[in-house]
This record gives C-alpha cells, structure tokens and sequence, in this order.
C-alpha cells in the first residue's frame, strides 16, 4: 500500500509539472497575442492621426501602395470569408411567347401575379415625405479619437450589453429607437392591406422584412443600452397612420417590446431579445424573438424572426457590417411560407454583395413567385410560370429550374439625407426619432440626458452622465434582489419586475408566449397623467 501510494505522487507531480508548463506556455502565447494586437491598435491610431494632420499626403501614399499590396491585405483576413451553398433553385426569363401565351389563356393571371401598380409608392420616391415639418439634420459627429484595444482587451468573449462602453462607440439612438426604424418604409404594409391574394401580400411582407436591414450598411454605431423601464413612441398618425411604442421590459438580457397599429389595415408587434458576443475580431448581434404582422381584412397573421447581423474589424481595419442567416415567413391563416435566405459575404464569390433571394410557396408546397434583391438596395419579385428538374453543379445535385415572368421592383431605398456620412449615416426617419416633441412620457427616450448630450457633440458630458445612469440601474437591481432574496426567506412570493405598459399572453394562432401590449398608453397621453411611470433619468 505504501508503495502504491508512493507511485501514485510520483505519477501526480510528474502530471503537475507537465500541466504547469501547458499552462505557463498557454499564458506566453496570451501574452504575446495581446501585445501584437496592441501594436496593431496605436498603429491603427497612429495612422488615424496622421490622416486628420494631412490627408492629402497619406492618400497620395496609400494610392501608390495599394496596387502593389492588395494580395498581401487580402491575407489578412479584413473581410468575412464565409461557405457559401449553392442556391438550390435556378430561375429562367420566360421568352415573349409563352408570355404572350400564358397571358392570352388566363386573363386572371394578374390576381396571382404582381399587378402593375406593385413598384409605384405613394410618395415620391425621395424619402423627403418623412419630413413634413420635422427636422432635416442634426450636429455633426465630433472627431473624438479613441483608444480601442484599452477598452476591449479585457471584453474577449463577454456578453456585450454588459461591458462599459463609452457613447464614444454610439449613436444617439437607443435600441427602442432603432426597433422603431424598422418602419420606415411602412408604406409596404400599406400597400399589402390592399392586396386581395395572399401570395402577393407575402412577396411585400417579404420586402418590408428585408427593408428593414437597408439602414444598417454604414451604421456601424452602438445603440443605447435602454433603461428598464424606458419606453419610446412614435406617433405618426396624421401622416402615415399609425402609431408605434416601445417599451424595455428586461435589462438582463436585454429586451423590449414592441406594438403598431396603423389605420391603413395592419397591426405589427414583437418582442425581441438581443444577444451579442465580442470576439475580438467582430462582434455578432443575434435578436431572439419572432414578429408578427396582422391584416385587418383578411385575418392574415405572419410571423418571422431576424438574422443575426456581424459587424467586423472591431480591433484593426475598417468596420464593416453583414447580415447573414435564413429568414421564414409563415403566415398561419393559409399556410403560405417564404423562405429568405441572406447570403454571407465572402470575398472570392461571384455574386452581388449582400444578396438575398427566396421564395414563396403556398399551402400545399407550390412556388409562385422568386424574391431577389440585396438587403441595402432593392427587392424584386418575379412570378413563376413553369418549373423543371435538372442536375448542377460538380456535384451532380439535382435543382429546381423555374421559368419566370420579368421581375417587377417591391421595395427600393431611399438615398440618405444629404451630409449623411457626418450625421451618423442616419436616414430621414432617423434624424427625427430623437427630435423632442410635447406631451411624451417622462421614460421616453428622447429624454435621456446621455443621449441627448452625445447628439449636440458633448461626449465627455455624455459619458460621464451614462455612468450615473447606469450605476443608478445598478443600485435599483439591487435592491430588487434583496427584496427578492427577503421574500425568499420568509417564504413569500417573490414578485418579478412588470414592465407598465406590455403584459405576458400566448397568442391563440401560434400558441407563442410573449409580452403583448395591454393596452392604457395613448389614453395616458390624451390624459396627461403619467402616475404610473417611474423615474429612471
């Protein structure tokens, strides 16, 4: 026995040394990883600061190093490579016969096809018309430099809603702000309470989803974190009929609510949670949650969630952003389905950058129409006349080949507002979200002093505001543990926060739980009484 147990602690500390040296080899290579991608950071900043002192000179120096240096830059990984699958469909211009064919054997076709009027919007095409007396601008971004690695260094693989971030990293926006932006071209939604088929109304449910990524290609900045408890409306009845609120209903993990009712014949609410993850070279946004979108006449009710948006080079490099994964349309009164794929990006394909296709099928499995586009520019839809199998690809895979009529134009963005680039790149929507207007609830986000201060170019003010905010969040969870905590030990419910304006309900069509709107908001405003909000600025 003594033997054995002298073999057994001979064997342990022969396994000790050896994890030891795993281990302080482990803690080498951490080190110098860290002090690489340090260098990399003040070479980033050094760079950035000779850009500001004379442009012109590192221009001229970049322009004459560029050709000779692309394959090198390449290898550095500054773009996201990513596997792409082949489409599994491919679709075929019909030629003018069949056309003239198809047309002349069922003049009904235009029931189940995209009548004419489909790519005319009621506006201008501008997007000038969501300014009627509403502002046009706001201050210019400061030139604030930054030293990056020395805020994330320490954030590796953290959940990022809980990092502190400087608004060095933002925009003055909050999440329920940019939740809200979603509707900016809710003129879609219009357009489909008018539609007497589903399957049309599908191709522009399928467009708005989409529409909703157009604002995001150059908007690389942080939205604010929303206060529990924070709420944001947005009424624009009188010009587009509808009204919007929002209201944070959890802080860790993040999440809000969300409900509009438009005049025009549709309802659109969700509950999203935000989940995000630094990795060191990108950061990726995943909202969890489904949104559902119900037209009034018809009782058509659909339902899809986002895809997951990645933004890159967060250490070295230009940021950048891409929007990946599948998006399925449901709509559960007839069954019809859409299937939206985003594509990621990846450097060595041949496609269209930022490209989504899809398509729409009705209840018994049938495609009808081909949706294809890119998520910052437009989407078009193109109705299926005909459809074949046939082998592609290297490696035999049999695909779906449909023949088409020409693709008609859903959805279109608009051209951002003049001197974008120094307003954030915000849209015409966008620059008037955070616009003060009378008779809005105390919790409204437009009322936050951090953000406020950051849109008139007072950072500094800002940050230093942003950590009182915070650590007054802070305090309040607190004392909500230690209330919950006391309940606990005497053996009494413990009573979970409620957000004042969303309860839990499951809807009878999906059989989904979520935080519904229950109603009271507008009627406070009409009212003026806000007695049941708290104070959270």
């Amino acid at each position: 026995m003594i033997n054995a147990c002298q073999d057994f602690v001979d064997l342990a500390e022969g396994h000790s040394r050896r994890w030891q040296r795993a281990l302080q080899y482990e803690r080498e290579q951490r080190h110098h990883l860290e002090e690489t991608i340090e260098q990399l950071a003040k070479q980033h900043n050094s760079l950035e600061r000779a850009w500001r002192e004379s442009p012109s000179t590192l221009n001229q120096a970049a322009e004459g190093t560029l050709e000779g240096e692309s394959s090198e830059e390449n290898e550095d990984i500054e773009f996201f490579d990513a596997m792409e699958d082949s489409p599994a469909f491919i679709t075929v211009p019909a030629d003018n016969h069949s056309q003239h064919r198809l047309l002349s054997s069922n003049q009904s076709v235009t029931s189940g096809s995209l009548s004419s009027n489909w790519s005319q919007d009621d506006n201008d095409g501008s997007g000038s018309y969501l300014r009627r007396g509403r502002r046009r601008r706001i201050p210019d971004k400061p030139n604030y430099s930054l030293n990056l690695w020395s805020i994330m260094k320490n954030c590796i693989g953290k959940e990022l809603s809980k990092i502190p971030m400087p608004v060095n990293f933002n925009e003055p926006l909050s999440m329920l702000q940019r939740l809200t932006e979603d509707l900016e071209y809710s003129e879609l939604l219009d357009r489909a309470a008018r539609c007497d088929s589903s399957l049309e109304q599908m191709c522009l449910v399928a467009a708005f989803s989409v529409s909703s990524y157009s604002t995001t290609v150059h908007r690389i900045g942080k939205p604010f974190n929303p206060l529990l408890g924070e709420t944001y409306e947005l009424d624009r009845l009188e010009e587009y009929g509808y009204r919007s609120i929002c209201e944070q209903i959890s802080h860790h993990p993040p999440a809000a609510a969300h409900h509009v009712i438009s005049q025009r014949g549709w309802t659109l609410w969700q509950e999203i949670t935000i989940d995000s993850k630094f990795r060191g070279k990108y950061i990726s946004i995943m909202p969890l949650g489904n949104i559902h979108l119900k037209f009034h006449t018809s009782g058509n009710h659909y339902v899809w969630s986002k895809v997951t948006s990645t933004v890159h080079n967060i250490i070295v490099g230009k940021l950048w952003i891409d929007q990946s994964g599948d998006i399925i349309i449901v709509n559960h009164r007839s069954k019809d389905t859409c299937h939206l794929k985003f594509s990621p990006y990846s450097y060595f394909s041949r496609d269209v950058p930022r490209k989504v296709t899809g398509v729409v099928t009705d209840g018994e499995g049938s495609a009808h129409y081909i949706l294809s586009g890119t998520w910052d520019e437009k989407m078009e839809s193109a109705k299926i006349i005909e459809s074949s199998h046939a082998c592609g690809g290297s490696e035999g895979k049999q695909k779906t080949v449909y023949q088409t009529l020409p693709p008609k134009l859903l959805w279109k963005k608009y051209p951002l507002p003049e001197n974008a680039e120094n307003m954030y790149y915000f849209s015409s929507l966008a620059l008037t979200l955070n616009e003060l207007e009378d008779g809005i609830a105390p919790t409204d986000s437009r009322l936050r002093p951090d953000q406020r201060l950051m849109e008139a170019g007072l950072w500094d003010e800002a940050n230093t505001e942003k950590q009182r905010l915070e650590e007054r969040q802070r305090l309040e969870r607190r004392k909500r543990d230690a209330q919950a905590n006391l309940a606990l030990e005497e053996g009494k419910e413990v009573e979970t926060y409620q957000p004042i304006w969303f309860m839990k309900r499951t809807d009878l069509e999906t059989g989904e739980s979520s935080f519904m709107y229950k109603g009271g908001y507008w009627e406070a405003k009409d009212r003026q009484d806000w007695s049941q909000c708290p104070a959270i600025f």
